[in-house]
């Protein structure tokens, strides 16, 4: 295994799948020159399966359905994930629905990229975590890559799935390098990743949120706490058989996702572990999520809203009944 950046793995998948697949076409804003470096040199050697898109989201989400249903396997890159907000009517009513509409009839296997999250100070409208609301929409897979690893085989099967998936890349953190495998690196969707081996306690951690959960869990270890960190890597589909394992096993849950608290994807884990695992529960479900607001422009306000190192180890600590001694 080599250590490559999240970017190159994405940036690597992209071209290793293309080679391999004639019918695969990348289009979106700004891919040519890639602004990010995921779509990086795709111009140059595939040409015209890959093309800049005008400005309009409603365009490129729409052309997407039409050209996967045409035979395609699409690409869309919107760049930043709330400007999916305005592509939404394709996405949630076509996209979403005309797999189930046609009897399986139209496939329709559409990667929708996109950056998404705060840590940048990209402001309000670049800085959303908008999972939830495709994970409400009943038709659309929805994955979240937390290592450069999982990037690369999430989006290898993202691209050959016959259902639309959203890939979100999680922002600021595409520079990160970590171990990737040399081979053609395929993770099917759907299955989670055990990240720390522990028995007081389960976190699950959604994307971006992996990294400070992951040094949260190991300091507390330090501490005798020991804590099961759990990535689903995708949310839709959910490996909740994973998750109500480790829950049965600890008998605690900490959901920590970077979305707002109401309808959140921490709700939904909350609410599958309270109704199926509600007997094995030694305390409160706790959620780590941000507040209810716009995500701010300041530096110094973000970094407040958003879960860390020090809320993690918090709210585990109060779900195990071992709070930071006082003189500490």
């Amino acid at each position: 295994m080599a250590r490559k950046r999240m970017i190159q793995a994405i940036n690597e998948a992209l071209h290793g799948e293309m080679e391999k697949d004639d019918s695969i076409v990348v289009f979106g804003e700004d891919v040519e020159i890639s602004l990010f470096g995921d779509t990086r040199g795709l111009k140059d050697r595939f040409g015209k399966r890959v093309r800049n898109m005008p400005i309009s989201e409603t365009v490129m989400s729409g052309m997407a359905v039409g050209a996967a249903a045409a035979g395609y396997k699409v690409v869309c890159h919107m760049m930043f994930g709330n400007f999916m907000y305005t592509g939404f009517d394709s996405i949630a009513n076509q996209a979403s629905k005309l797999r189930y509409m046609t009897a399986g009839q139209i496939s329709l296997p559409i990667v929708y990229m996109g950056v998404f999250g705060g840590g940048r100070s990209a402001a309000a409208q670049h800085s959303d975590a908008m999972h939830p609301m495709f994970m409400n929409l009943g038709g659309i897979k929805v994955a979240l890559p937390a290592t450069p690893a999982d990037a690369m085989g999430l989006l290898r099967a993202s691209i050959h799935d016959p259902n639309p998936v959203m890939f979100l890349q999680a922002a600021g953190r595409g520079g990160e390098s970590g171990e990737v495998p040399d081979e053609d690196h395929v993770i099917e969707l759907g299955k989670a990743s055990t990240v720390h081996k522990g028995d007081d306690v389960t976190v699950v951690a959604i994307g971006a949120m992996v990294r400070p959960a992951l040094r949260a869990v190991q300091k507390l270890a330090g501490d005798g706490i020991g804590a099961d960190l759990i990535d689903p890597r995708t949310v839709v589909p959910l490996d909740s058989a994973a998750i109500l394992a480790s829950v049965r096993r600890t008998g605690r849950l900490v959901v920590v996702d970077e979305a707002r608290d109401m309808c959140s994807a921490a709700s939904h884990i909350a609410a599958v572990c309270a109704d199926q695992a509600f007997d094995a529960l030694r305390a409160p479900i706790r959620r780590v999520t941000v507040p209810d607001v716009a995500m701010p422009y300041s530096p110094t306000l973000e970094k407040a809203l958003l879960p860390n190192e020090a809320s993690i180890s918090e709210a585990v600590r109060q779900v195990v009944g071992k709070p930071v001694p006082e003189d500490v």
